[in-house]
């Protein structure tokens, strides 16, 4: 098939998805080129996948030289690479047991289920109800979708799976009205990223863990998009004064070789009892070599102190932007997850600088309708970032005239 186009995914895919007409055909660092041979710089990190770029040639040997050795054996064994990546989460984080899936919304469906499975064993079967946020995202199984407070993923699926209750995040006295001593565990992101990169109060954080202390809930942070060096530590609870007592992780933890981790405690984890859960790929040999030498590249203070650099600089140069252009209301987020929320005069729009910002030359992403999302590589150089954010700042020009 050498003639392969856009129109050649409508002929041969389900059509759930509505990709762009450029094809992505290979990539280095925060470059790509499409089958046209055309350069882009990429700000989009395959939505805050990508978190050494394209092709780091750390990733690259890692991948074949694991590849010359041992694919897969199915969890009848275990193996090297999952046994040495599990000790460098555990080492790193307030974890002593973990768990591998092949995905963010698998490291939920686990998460979500522990839970359940740790409140019947200790508190027994009232105790089943999951609180989460509206604008959350945990996934598209059907149970982590019904998780996800956000109706327009729901919708046609229905009878959704029941015991959940939904409310306003960074909004403490909503979940004071709702928790309870049936509430099994909260489920929540550190910082609401499909939701519109929300930075929540530092108080309605440590509000919601002293509020599952009081009625013996778990508390679950799903950090598939905010872990892994993202916001500027290894893990966005890091910033914070609490820790959680599940956490999901996936995303950059394979920089692109899908992989996905719940991590947890010994106390926790013994609910998980010898065949209560599994997956056939989890802690496969590929993905826990490469996510393996991921960690060591990330888990570094040159890297994490550089992401918060890198926030600085995006930052002022979008300000620059919007002084010019006036349509932001806000520039957030934390390291290099960043939103950009478009003003009044720009509601619902969105898409329109997504789409002129890549014919200009560069990737973004949207978080909802009225935010630019920006969740590039960890290692973006500075001139990489000032050719994204020229290429940006034509695209906004287009829509703004």
């Amino acid at each position: 098939m050498s003639n392969i186009s856009r129109e050649t995914f409508d002929q041969v895919m389900v059509p759930n998805y509505s990709p762009m007409q450029m094809i992505p055909e290979k990539g280095e660092g925060s470059k790509l080129w499409d089958t046209e041979g055309k350069e882009y710089i990429d700000m989009a990190g395959g939505i805050a996948v990508n978190a050494l770029g394209h092709c780091h040639p750390a990733m690259v040997s890692a991948l074949n030289e694991q590849a010359q050795k041992l694919w897969h054996m199915s969890n009848v064994f275990t193996n090297k690479p999952a046994l040495e990546l599990a000790q460098k989460l555990i080492d790193s984080t307030f974890a002593e047991k973990v768990f591998f899936a092949n995905s963010g919304g698998e490291a939920n469906e686990a998460a979500f289920k522990l839970a359940r499975k740790y409140a019947k064993d200790n508190f027994g079967e009232e105790k089943n109800e999951i609180i989460a946020f509206y604008q959350g995202f945990h996934g598209r199984t059907l149970f982590t979708v019904s998780v996800g407070g956000q109706e327009k993923y729901t919708k046609g699926f229905e009878p959704l799976p029941g015991g959940i209750k939904h409310v306003e995040y960074n909004n403490l006295e909503a979940l004071k009205e709702v928790i309870s001593d049936k509430t099994c565990a909260v489920v929540m992101e550190p910082l609401q990223g499909e939701g519109g990169i929300i930075v929540p109060d530092n108080e309605f954080v440590q509000g919601v863990r002293d509020l599952c202390d009081k009625h013996n809930a778990l508390l679950v942070f799903d950090e598939v998009q905010t872990g892994m060096g993202r916001t500027g530590k290894l893990y966005a609870y890091m910033h914070t004064s609490v820790t959680p007592d599940i956490l999901s992780s996936a995303k950059a933890l394979g920089g692109g070789f899908p992989i996905g981790a719940m991590l947890t405690t010994d106390k926790v984890a013994k609910s998980f009892v010898v065949g209560t859960h599994g997956s056939t790929y989890g802690g496969n040999p590929l993905g826990c070599a490469v996510a393996s030498k991921v960690f060591d590249v990330i888990n570094t203070p040159e890297v994490l102190d550089g992401v918060v650099e890198r926030h600085e600089k995006f930052k002022a140069r979008l300000n620059q932007i919007n002084d010019k252009y006036n349509c932001f209301s806000e520039i957030r987020g934390r390291g290099l997850l960043i939103g950009a929320a478009l003003n009044e005069s720009f509601q619902g729009r969105a898409r329109d600088f997504m789409n002129a910002t890549l014919a200009e030359g560069a990737l973004i992403l949207m978080a909802g309708p009225n935010v630019l999302r920006m969740a590039p590589s960890l290692l973006i150089t500075d001139d990489e970032m000032e050719q994204g954010l020229a290429a940006l700042e034509r695209g906004v020009a287009q829509v703004v005239a």
